[in-house]
């Protein structure tokens, strides 16, 4: 049998008419048809696309994953430094104790005169650091007094150094006192104080300036009716005749009196608004004040001391009125004076 060739002379494509013609090549497939060439996904300059896009990617990650965690380190930082959302302004310096230890410390060195020096030098040494003068600064001569010593503020730098102030009054004056003071937190028995330089006197700040409000429009007619009716609330506010005070109260009210310590010596203003059924009233009360050996009625006290005082004393009532008598709600201290 003869063997088929398999070279192609020429080109052959099928339903070429002249191959179809040719008896000894009517089976002869034609060649598949030639595939294009591709790169593969990787070759070529397309890897350099496909790193460039890993790369993008991956700054993307990046900086979202930095967006999202730096305000978050942010506020756990300072929910670390500052518990309960508080700015720990102070430096975790002992404030409440160092306040109090400076106006001890003042107590000791705003009083002195030369009769009592010595003293002074030794109380003072509780305060003052080794090697500092037990006087601290004071020569010996002239007087100082002070009263109402109380802490006013305070000024941390760090957790052991800080500037306290201390308000007191001398004579007629309002003054502060700024003294430096040191912690020292790492002793066993929970830290303790020193007084770390010289004090200072220092003037106090002048009194605000306050501004004037107008008085509200008063009711007359309800100011009349009313006026009886507090005179006898305050007598018994003033004895502790529970009964008596019982008949000036609205319907349900109960209130502490004074049980006796002042007299009701009279109502010297009464301000009543325009208003309805309920009233926010206010009520300036003459106290007398049983002071001395004499009673507040004696015609022969000569002496200041023995003859008793007079205390005015300004009031803010709750009124209601029931039928046609007005009746006490409730009473507390006055705000601001207007007018």
């Amino acid at each position: 049998m003869a063997r088929r060739s398999t070279v192609q002379h020429g080109p052959r494509i099928a339903g070429d008419p002249e191959l179809s013609a040719r008896p000894d090549m009517a089976d002869y497939d034609a060649p598949p048809p030639r595939r294009s060439r591709r790169g593969w996904s990787g070759g070529g300059g397309r890897w350099l696309v496909w790193m460039g896009r890993i790369i993008l990617w991956a700054l993307i990650v990046v900086i979202v994953v930095n967006g999202v965690r730096a305000p978050f380190e942010r506020f756990t930082q300072q929910e670390a430094a500052a518990p309960n959302g508080v700015v720990d302004v102070h430096h975790g310096f002992p404030v409440d104790r160092g306040m109090a230890f400076a106006a001890q410390f003042a107590g000791v060195y705003l009083n002195f005169n030369p009769a009592d020096a010595a003293s002074r030098a030794g109380k003072l040494e509780a305060f003052l650091a080794e090697g500092m003068s037990p006087q601290l600064g004071w020569d010996g001569n002239g007087k100082l007094s002070a009263v109402a010593i109380q802490p006013y503020d305070i000024r941390a730098d760090d957790a052991s150094n800080a500037v306290v102030t201390v308000s007191f009054q001398s004579g007629a004056r309002r003054l502060m006192l700024s003294v430096p003071i040191y912690y020292s937190g790492d002793d066993d028995d929970g830290g303790r104080f020193v007084v770390s330089g010289r004090p200072a006197i220092l003037p106090a700040p002048a009194p605000a300036d306050l501004p004037q409000i107008a008085e509200p429009e008063g009711d007359d007619v309800a100011a009349a009716e009313l006026k009886p009716q507090l005179e006898g609330f305050f007598k018994a506010y003033a004895s502790g005749d529970t009964a008596g005070l019982q008949r000036y109260l609205a319907v349900g009210k109960s209130l502490p009196s004074f049980g006796g310590a002042f007299t009701f010596g009279g109502l010297q203003e009464l301000v009543v608004p325009v208003g309805g059924a309920t009233r926010e009233i206010k009520a300036v009360v003459v106290w007398v004040v049983p002071t001395g050996a004499a009673p507040p009625t004696d015609p022969n006290a000569t002496d200041p001391s023995e003859v008793a005082g007079r205390l005015e004393q300004a009031y803010h009532l709750t009124v209601e009125k029931q039928g046609d008598k007005w009746y006490v709600n409730d009473i507390r201290g006055a705000g601001r004076a207007v007018g």
